[in-house]
């Protein structure tokens, strides 16, 4: 079977994606079921200190994770399954298969150390002493 790559993007101009990796299980509630397409896990967030050293930070309800930017030994695409146009009707019943490049994987966030808990204290006020 031959497969068909293809992309639209132009030499260099594919979007940039990443791998977040994560040490552990994420779970989603039982009440959403099987439907993940579009959910909401966490906030990433990236900021860059004065040494230009870029950190992340992924918060998931209560949980907290740092983790840093990591260059992949090879890059990996991203790809679309589509069905080519069958234009020859003489090959047996074979479908062939396009694929369509959409990203392109150049580096992965990992977050490799525990997460450290999100907990809300009180405000304490201060008390003014009157004299």
């Amino acid at each position: 079977m031959q497969i068909k790559v293809k992309c639209n993007c132009g030499e260099g101009q594919c979007p940039e994606w990443a791998i977040v990796e994560l040490q552990g299980i994420v779970e989603s509630q039982p009440s959403i079921g099987n439907q993940l397409q579009g959910l909401e896990i966490g906030r990433l967030c990236c900021s860059s200190s004065s040494s230009s050293q870029v950190s992340y930070t992924f918060t998931v309800g209560y949980h907290e994770l740092s983790g840093s930017k990591m260059a992949l030994k090879k890059p990996l695409l991203v790809l679309k399954k589509k069905k080519a146009a069958d234009g020859d009707n003489s090959v047996l019943n074979s479908s062939e298969v396009e694929l369509q490049v959409i990203g392109v994987i150049r580096h992965k966030i990992l977050f490799k150390n525990r997460p450290k808990a999100l907990i809300s204290k009180p405000q304490v006020k201060d008390k003014k002493i009157a004299q």
